[in-house]
């Protein structure tokens, strides 16, 4: 039983004692219950006890690139943070999750590393239309593809015309696809970028390819009944018209990441491409909207799009250095620093980063904490404070943009299905299962 004054449920916020058996959490009782005999007592006194967060937006990239990251030390980072629940990206590694037997690969380099669950998505690349219903059957949450070049060869991206075959096949079996969404054109119309200034690279992404490929995507998605997920989301002029799309009732869902709502284009100085990503970040205008996107829920998650690399390709040409920011192990604290100066709430957090991503990826027992769901839990601190020192994160290559920031919100513990993971930032031996859609191996 773990007992808090402060513990974050479907129905708010209060005092209470959550009973725990067999991996799932079986009550949510009143604070002061008596312990049955025989029953251990884990008693979080002030310390605010939510659900473990899902992010279903993370590049692993093992195996094949595993000198940028790994699962265990990703994992490691994971559990350190207050995530007991990632959904792994289908590139970056090599083979990319395009086939079953890419994935078979996948989940044998995965198992027994794991410190928290693990599920994956496939890709839908050029030529992969027949992989993608056996892809669906053998469990992937759904797939993957980009509009323009990926950044890596072996993860082509899907023409207008390729889309919407892939489009179909998914919409026919009933699945799920994810869209890195940038107009090719736009991008490559842009000037390019070259040298240390970020005010070069922010010019070479803009807004309106964005905001061009989102709205083919809305298109197509009418025309097919397609349910689509639009990752990353940088653009808040992209948001009126996904507001007008939902109304009309367009299967659409859409997340940003800890990064675009807590940094701001201002703020990046010459050479700092530990800030680059793409799209990127941008001005703190556009930040506000994002928020305002949030506020209002046209945009459903905040997930942390963590995509590593090692140090040496973080060159300080920002035309020139990988763009990716490891943010696994800092997502919480960064989100709740951002939000409480905001006058948001720690239960919309949850929301954003534990039930709405679980959602989307149809884990019902996971991200909420209520009798049937699973018992992962993290413990926060809310109002202490921490300095980030890239020495103390457990992903490979301590590389981050939130060098020396100093964040609300210390993640005492983290918790999954009822056994701890992680104490003060040290994590256990893994313990984590594959996850399948729907179902565990």
């Amino acid at each position: 039983m773990l007992r808090s004054t402060r513990v974050i449920t479907p129905e708010g916020t209060r005092a209470a004692s959550v009973a725990v058996a067999g991996g799932k959490i079986t009550a949510v009782l009143p604070h002061r219950t008596e312990v049955p005999a025989g029953c251990r007592l884990e008693d979080l006194g002030d310390d605010v006890l939510l659900p473990g967060l899902v992010d279903t937006h993370v590049h692993v990239n093992d195996p094949g690139r595993t000198e940028w990251e790994g699962f265990g030390p990703a994992t490691r980072a994971a559990a350190a943070g207050g995530v007991t629940t990632l959904i792994d990206m289908p590139l970056n590694s090599v083979p990319p999750t395009t086939t079953i037997e890419a994935l078979d690969i996948k989940r044998a380099v995965a198992r027994d590393r794991v410190h928290v669950d693990v599920g994956f998505w496939g890709g839908a690349v050029p030529g992969n239309v027949p992989h993608l219903r056996p892809l669906h059957e053998a469990g992937v949450f759904g797939f993957k593809c980009f509009l323009l070049h990926s950044g890596v060869d072996e993860f082509p991206q899907l023409s207008p015309a390729e889309l919407k075959d892939a489009l179909a096949e998914i919409t026919g079996f009933g699945g799920l696809l994810i869209v890195h969404a940038e107009d090719p054109h736009l991008i490559e119309a842009a000037p390019p970028a070259a040298g240390p200034r970020y005010t070069s690279f922010l010019a070479s992404r803009p807004r309106a390819a964005e905001d061009r490929a989102i709205a083919g995507l809305i298109g197509l998605a009418r025309e097919l009944d397609a349910r689509v997920h639009v990752l990353h989301l940088s653009s808040g002029d992209a948001l009126p018209m996904i507001a007008a799309a939902r109304r009309e009732g367009v299967r659409l869902t859409v997340e940003t990441c800890p990064h675009f709502l807590t940094l701001t284009a201002e703020e990046v100085p010459d050479g700092a491409t530990e800030f680059k990503c793409c799209p990127p970040i941008r001005e703190a205008a556009n930040q506000d909207a994002l928020w305002q996107g949030l506020a209002d829920g046209v945009i459903d998650c905040v997930v942390s799009d963590h995509s590593p690399c090692t140090a040496d390709l973080k060159v300080g040409d920002f035309g020139q250095a990988w763009g990716g920011i490891s943010s696994l192990q800092l997502g919480l604290p960064a989100v709740w620093t951002a939000a409480r100066r905001r006058g948001h709430r720690l239960e919309e957090v949850v929301r954003w980063m534990a039930t709405a991503p679980a959602q989307l990826v149809g884990l019902g027992h996971k991200g909420a904490i209520e009798p049937g769901r699973d018992a992962d839990f993290a413990v926060l601190a809310p109002d202490e404070t921490f300095t980030v020192d890239p020495a103390g994160l457990h992903h490979r290559n301590q590389v981050t943009a939130y060098a020396g920031r100093t964040l609300h919100g210390v993640v005492r513990s983290t918790w999954l299905r009822g056994v701890k993971i992680a104490d003060h930032g040290t994590p256990t031996e893994p313990t984590g299962r594959l996850l399948e859609r729907q179902r565990t191996v």
